[in-house]
């Protein structure tokens, strides 16, 4: 029955989409440029089964008012009106509402929290901050939103690692109080991840870190072997998957392989792999949180390369007329790259020090000599740094990251702002 109700709202999105008048409205009415995924407070949330039953129907509820919206902006073509607004949008959720049992059954706040957080998901694809939204997928984009949270009548503490959280429909739900729920939280959104764990997540944004008044400064060098190497000379590295979880989950991946889709069988494999593979994201989670607020409290300003890593982990399995090359060696490298932290690290440390970090190019900064300037690609073998002008040696991950600290900028001629050749093009003046 439920599955007829489903499939009955899924053939109400005609409905849902068009305007009385028949035309398509692209207005968003939501200004704000936030990021839909701002800085939050995330703990570990602990339903009951039957609280978990209604908390998976929310889910589904903001999941599909979510694509319905999708939806309707994939149908706008250029010469068309414009798509629904939220204020539109609004109304004709009430409308299916009224006509949809299923979804009349879930809360409304929930559901036109997930029209507003599509709203404003759309401005920000305007304004060129993010990408544009699209569908969610069961399993994998879980979660709802609730906006309006009083910290007086929406959370409590019961106990010292014990709080609760009152949910549209559910009640009190309880999580761990693992740190200090934020005073002006107006929002919260619950999630589930594929390991089946759920957590809250209070929307606020945090103070960022003082800035130390030393005036130092440290360049980072991001790296497969090593994950960051500072020009002081610390190299810091993510810590790995153990061995023995590595064995694991090749064992897990290969029972995978075996077994037939839909069944039991491969439901509990995935959520095995699914728990491995979480653990080794919240270790590199807490590895670049720590790193990072160690670095913003001792340095004044942070200088790391500007790396295009979306281009740098793309496949390189080509096409069918023109199939790539070394396709294996390549998804090894894009798997060391994303397993460093590379982005996150970065991303966390322009927002617990904002203003402080800065982006310098990273052409020639592996190759180039930091005592004489002298570059050549025969400086580095390896992970050792050698010059070949003046015998200068060190490490070339830290070698390069005191490139980066002196915020070296290098021409298209491969020569550095500081210590140019003798055979650099001579400026128009002195030519004329």
């Amino acid at each position: 029955m439920l599955l007829i109700e489903r499939r009955s709202a899924a053939a109400m999105a005609a409905s849902f989409a068009c305007t009385s008048s028949g035309s398509l409205t692209l207005t968003c009415f939501m200004a704000s440029l936030c990021c839909y995924n701002g800085p939050v407070s995330r703990y570990r949330l602990y339903p009951t089964p039957e609280q978990e039953a209604v908390l998976r129907e929310h889910c589904a509820h903001a999941r599909f008012v979510w694509n319905l919206a999708v939806e309707q902006q994939s149908w706008w073509r250029l010469g068309r009106k414009s798509a629904p607004g939220y204020v539109e949008q609004c109304r004709q959720l009430t409308e299916a509402r009224a006509e949809s049992d299923w979804l009349r059954a879930g809360s409304a706040e929930i559901q036109g929290r997930a029209l507003r957080d599509f709203s404003r998901a759309m401005s920000n694809f305007f304004g060129r901050t993010h990408r544009r939204p699209t569908w969610r997928k069961a399993g994998r984009n879980e979660g709802f939103g609730v906006h309006n949270v009083g910290r007086s009548y929406e959370i409590k503490r019961l106990s010292r690692h014990v709080g609760a959280v009152r949910v549209p429909k559910i009640g009190w739900v309880r999580f761990r109080w693992s740190r200090a729920v934020p005073d002006d939280a107006k929002s919260y959104r619950v999630t589930l991840d594929r390991a089946g764990r759920w957590h809250v997540a209070f929307t606020a944004v945090p103070d960022p870190i003082p800035a130390p008044g030393n005036g130092e400064v440290v360049g980072i060098d991001r790296g497969v072997a090593v994950s960051a190497a500072l020009s002081i000379g610390g190299l810091l590295s993510v810590p790995q998957m153990s061995p023995g979880r590595k064995s694991r989950l090749a064992r897990l991946q290969r029972k995978l392989s075996r077994a037939k889709r839909g069944s039991n069988r491969r439901a509990c494999v995935k959520l095995a792999i699914a728990r491995l593979k979480a653990r080794e994201t919240d270790v590199r989670k807490d590895w670049c949180e720590k790193t990072s607020t160690d670095l913003a409290r001792r340095f004044d300003v942070i200088r790391v390369e500007d790396l295009k890593i979306r281009n740098m982990t793309r496949s390189a399995k080509g096409t069918v007329e023109a199939p790539g090359r070394n396709v294996r060696q390549k998804a090894g490298l894009n798997r060391g790259i994303l397993g460093s932290g590379w982005g996150l690290l970065v991303e966390r440390l322009e927002q617990k020090a904002p203003g402080r970090v800065e982006r310098v190019r990273a052409a020639y900064t592996s190759m180039t000599c930091n005592a004489c300037g002298h570059c050549e690609p025969g400086n580095r073998e390896s992970q050792a740094f050698l010059c070949l002008a003046c015998g200068h040696r060190d490490h070339a991950d830290v070698n390069a990251a005191k490139n980066i600290a002196a915020g070296y900028a290098v021409t298209g001629r491969g020569d550095l702002g500081v210590a140019r050749s003798m055979k650099r093009q001579l400026p128009v003046e002195a030519a004329a």
